[in-house]
């Protein structure tokens, strides 16, 4: 009478405990993923990259013993300055986008006309490598440097003189950034583990205004646009500062998997469906994974994954371009599609344009027109109406049609064939559910029983199948003991089957002892 019952209508599938879960598509996702991106081969390693803080925006990589310039508009190559004797190590704009600063591993950093590209000056003082070079954001005359002799240098670029030598950092400086709402202040990053906020107006030059130990060795620091907060950058964790609160620990971000190299601030676009005033944190790192941070909801909203360890990022003010240089010399240059309206508030917003007149109105589609019925798949459903969703055709497997017919045993020999080991137990338990199993393994015959104690053989052990294997193994030996004495080859399996069951007895045994040996330690431990 059970035969006559209904058929499953849903396949058999292994019990898995955790399932994947497909990511949900936010819009900030959608506004990052419209990031369409490009490579730019054939250079060399790029530590640094920085974009022009004017428009068009143009973006400078340095690349070897040369800078390149590239066009944000077009992603192509527009200068190269190769007047250096080593190779380049960090690049700065200054605020009005006609000068360019740039330091190398000799020790020099140069200041360069963008227009002629020739070079004005040349600024000699570091006697190791410098590692970064920043122009100050409001302020056209001086520059920041800082490198490997663990000193920190503040220059009056048209004097082409040393003001002020800050000396607070005991490792090499690798990092600096400059106050966006004060010229006079600046913080620099070093491998002694040490953020220092530095005041030029302060005499001391030993002391530095504040002192920030991010625990690791430090590869990038950046203020926050409102002035009170940096990000630093360092192992595998991005940390955020109070620099009012006295240097509080806000927030670690531990995304990233290896070294975080490089950190930058950037706004997010109109159209990502947020207030356009938002900012985020975007950071790579060796482990070749882009992490976009929101450090109002200290979350991160984005991760991407390039094929090469990431050494530097830039992004334009303008929200349109992003630029990531890695370590093979390949430039991952992503450009936003911008919409119709975007593109045409950014033209000339002369008082005289004229603009044609556009119809907000909106026809509405009543239910005796013709063209209501007309509609196609692709009509977007309105408000009010109900949408009928197909059911989507479940596509059964061989087992799994055999068992909606009710046969069993020809099921599990199909499963066992298949060499599945979920597939296999997962059959096992629902003809466990249907009392079928010891039937089905009683009406094997000599060749499918073989297949049946091979798998008990190789898969008995397995921790998440071992209870109902174990289990049916001895019942096998139980019900087929005349069959087995018969046959040389099922005497075979079998003796595996033991010699598999007492190895596992032994390291059962073995961890018990190794257990009875530290229980006794972490109790003494525990009481300390």
């Amino acid at each position: 009478m059970e035969e006559t019952k209904v058929s499953k209508n849903f396949p058999v599938k292994p019990n898995l405990k955790t399932k994947p879960r497909t990511p949900k598509q936010t819009s900030e996702s959608k506004y990052w993923s419209s990031f369409k991106t490009q490579q730019i081969p054939k250079l060399l390693s790029i530590p640094s990259i920085a974009f022009s803080p004017t428009p068009p925006h143009s973006f400078a990589a340095a690349n070897s013993t040369s800078l390149s310039i590239f066009s944000s508009q077009t992603l192509t190559q527009t200068a190269k300055i190769s007047s250096f004797r080593d190779v380049v190590s960090s690049v700065s704009f200054r605020n009005d986008a006609r000068l360019i600063a740039a330091s190398d591993l000799s020790g020099l950093v140069q200041v360069f006309d963008v227009a002629t590209r020739s070079c004005l000056r040349r600024l000699r003082s570091h006697n190791r490598p410098v590692r970064f070079v920043h122009f100050p954001k409001h302020d056209k005359l001086h520059l920041v440097s800082g490198g490997d002799d663990a000193l920190v240098k503040y220059w009056d670029v048209a004097e082409e003189t040393m003001i002020h030598e800050f000396y607070g950092h005991k490792d090499y400086v690798r990092c600096g950034d400059s106050s966006p709402v004060n010229s006079d202040t600046f913080v620099t990053g070093s491998y002694d583990h040490l953020v220092k906020l530095w005041d030029v107006r302060v005499r001391d030059s030993s002391k530095a205004a504040l002192d920030i130990n991010h625990g690791s060795p430090v590869e990038d620091v950046v203020f926050l646009p409102s002035g009170g907060m940096v990000a630093t950058a360092g192992g595998n964790s991005v940390k955020l500062w109070d620099l009012i609160g006295g240097g509080k620990l806000l927030y670690s971000m531990e995304s990233h998997n290896k070294t975080v190299t490089s950190i930058c601030v950037g706004r997010i676009g109109k159209d990502s469906g947020e207030e356009s005033d938002q900012y985020r944190i975007m950071s790579v790192g060796l482990d070749g994974y882009l992490k976009v941070f929101d450090y109002g909801s200290m979350k991160v909203t984005y991760s991407m994954r390039f094929p090469a360890p990431l050494l530097s990022i830039g992004y334009s003010p303008d929200c349109s371009t992003r630029v990531i240089g890695t370590s093979n010399g390949t430039i991952y240059a992503a450009k936003r599609k911008i919409k119709e309206g975007e593109i045409e508030e950014s033209k000339d917003n002369s008082f005289w344009r004229i603009k044609p007149v556009e119809s907000n109105e909106k026809k509405v589609l009543r239910s005796n027109y013709y063209r209501y019925f007309q509609r196609g798949q692709g009509e977007k459903p309105a408000e009010d109406d109900y949408l009928v969703m197909k059911q989507k055709k479940v596509k059964l497997t061989a087992h799994d049609k055999l068992l909606n017919k009710f046969r069993h045993g020809e099921a599990l020999v199909c499963v066992l064939e298949g060499k599945n080991p979920g597939y296999v137990v997962a059959v096992m338990e629902e003809l466990v559910s249907r009392k079928k199993l010891l039937r089905c393994v009683s009406d094997l015959d000599s060749e499918k029983l073989e297949l049946l104690l091979a798998f008990l053989h190789k898969y008995c052990t397995v921790p998440k199948y071992s209870r109902l294997l174990m289990g049916l193994a001895n019942k096998v030996v139980e019900m087929r003991a005349d069959d087995i004495r018969a046959s040389e080859v099922l005497k075979k399996h079998i003796r595996n089957l033991k010699g598999t069951v007492e190895a596992e007895i032994r390291i059962q045994q073995s961890l018990q002892e190794i257990q009875g040996i530290i229980s006794p330690l972490l109790r003494i431990a525990g009481r300390r």
